[in-house]
């Protein structure tokens, strides 16, 4: 994966050079008032240059201003392209304004929470299990997200199908001797690993990831019933392991203490064996 994102010609977002709208608004308020102007003289048969000007010139001066408005709320952004080339991307919340010959694409920046579709995974140990997670992601270069993959949602949904087969494949679902981390019994180590390999791979299109965690794990239906008994043979062989071991462990105990006794009595009566007279 790693290969195939520095094989990419990554865009970086920058800075788009953009104008506050208020400022622009007011000279259309102005401009509106020339042209009002004009035709007022025109009409009164005023003479001099400037009516005529403000007629002809006013109306070119408002298809310049007015269609370069656009507004933007806070954690949205706007990329910025001219005849294709990317020109940068303004972040500024409220009323803006650029060239009407530019062309503006908003993308949101907040927080997106995505629920994946259960999914069939098999484990470490072949044992198909079923697998969904909960993502919360957010674009950061809102130039890899327009123009560095096609649907940056669509590459998220995909990517994260991905990412849950591969760790599901990387660890086993159930260790019931605990020796191994497990997708049951670790769910925040292999959290920390979702979320690493999520991250790799949404980079090539500007995305991070806030948080994750899984929210459905569980064997398969063909074979959960057969994974119980399992587990419950597992538990009764345990159990009376633990019964067995219990056990002798009380007769070390209790064969210690005898010998702790029989050395004590020996000391006591010199060495020597007792016998009656």
């Amino acid at each position: 994966m790693a290969d195939n994102v520095t094989a990419l010609k990554a865009s970086r977002e920058r800075a788009a050079s953009t104008s506050s709208g208020y400022l622009m608004l007011f000279l259309l308020l102005l401009d509106i008032l020339l042209i009002a102007f004009g035709a007022y003289n025109l009409s009164n048969y005023a003479a001099g240059w400037a009516p005529v000007l403000a007629v002809l010139l006013g109306p070119i001066a408002l298809l310049l201003i007015a269609p370069g408005f656009f507004m933007l709320q806070p954690n949205q952004a706007s990329a910025i392209t001219l005849f294709g080339d990317y020109r940068g991307t303004d972040r500024a919340t409220g009323l803006r304004w650029v060239w009407p010959w530019m062309i503006r694409k908003k993308v949101s920046v907040r927080s997106v929470n995505f629920i994946s579709e259960r999914i069939k995974v098999n484990d470490l140990r072949g044992n198909p299990i079923e697998m969904a997670a909960q993502i919360v992601w957010r674009v950061v270069d809102t130039a890899q997200a327009l123009f560095d993959v096609d649907d940056y949602r669509e590459f998220v949904k995909v990517q994260v199908e991905a990412a849950i087969r591969t760790i599901g494949s990387r660890y086993p679902y159930d260790d019931f001797e605990h020796k191994e981390i497990t997708l049951r019994g670790n769910h925040d180590e292999v959290g920390v690993e979702l979320r690493k390999e999520l991250i790799a791979r949404l980079a090539v299109a500007g995305i991070t990831i806030d948080e994750c965690g899984f929210t459905h794990l569980a064997y398969a239906t063909e074979i959960a019933g057969a994974m119980l008994r399992r587990q419950q043979a597992q538990a009764v062989v345990a159990a009376r392991r633990t019964l067995v071991d219990g056990a002798v462990g009380m007769v070390e105990m209790a064969l210690a203490s005898l010998s702790e006794k029989g050395s004590s009595t020996s000391m006591t009566s010199g060495g020597r064996p007792w016998s009656r007279t």
